[in-house]
């Protein structure tokens, strides 16, 4: 019998949103590379997590990772599926391009297809073929699902006024009373002069008041309520 060969890869994990990050999005793909991996022989060294970051391009974890790949001797990444890897056909071209150039094979756990493989192979044009349509679908599904949630927001925004983004300070619980003490510490006493943002925020930080994310009140922050329209 022949030596076993001992496969190696890397498992490259993507959420969109910062949504996903804190739903199932990482588990559910780092689940179904392991699947693939221990079916197929794979030993899985490293997990590369990309958070949404701000544009399709923008991808420090799988730079790093082709930086590691380069170096570590490994030459094969295990995604979920085309649509985890990008949903912008022109970008994800790009980054199969410079995957090739540096021989480096991406594998699909879901459909078990070598994707830079197959878009490299000349004589069978529909492996290629396969390749863009699973990449326009993603593209496409993007599209369709970024017209729902601004259709969601639109009706929303017509029936209540608000529609996403942080909400005020006043918002939440308790926070109502801190808007209060501030303005409250704000009024000009008797005689003397108004007590400024710096002072208050003082105040506020030595009566214990916190703030939304806990951190000490600031002249910033304080400066920020007391110019709200009433």
């Amino acid at each position: 019998m022949g030596k076993k060969e001992n496969k190696i890869a890397v498992g490259y994990l993507r959420v969109s949103s910062k949504g996903q990050i804190r739903g199932h999005g990482f588990e559910r793909q780092r689940d179904e590379i392991k699947r693939h991996a221990k079916k197929n022989g794979y030993t899985t060294i490293e997990w590369y997590k990309e958070a949404y970051t701000g544009t399709e391009e923008d991808r420090p974890e799988f730079l790093r990772m082709i930086e590691d790949l380069l170096s570590n001797g490994c030459r094969t990444i295990i995604i979920e599926c085309m649509d985890r890897f990008g949903r912008r056909s022109m970008v994800s071209e790009q980054l199969l391009a410079l995957l090739i150039r540096k021989g480096i094979a991406m594998i699909s756990a879901m459909t078990g297809q070598n994707i830079t493989e197959d878009v490299q192979d000349e004589d069978d044009p529909w492996k290629k073929f396969i390749v863009q349509i699973q990449t326009n679908f993603a593209e496409l599904d993007k599209r369709l699902l970024v017209r729902k949630l601004r259709k969601a927001r639109e009706a929303k925004k017509a029936k209540t006024g608000r529609c996403e983004g942080r909400k005020p300070y006043g918002y939440y619980p308790g926070e109502e009373e801190a808007i209060q003490r501030i303005k409250q510490l704000n009024r000009k006493p008797h005689g003397e002069e108004r007590m400024g943002c710096r002072a208050i925020a003082r105040q506020l930080n030595k009566e214990g008041i916190s703030t939304r994310s806990g951190v000490p009140w600031s002249n910033t922050q304080v400066k920020s309520i007391l110019s709200r329209k009433k």
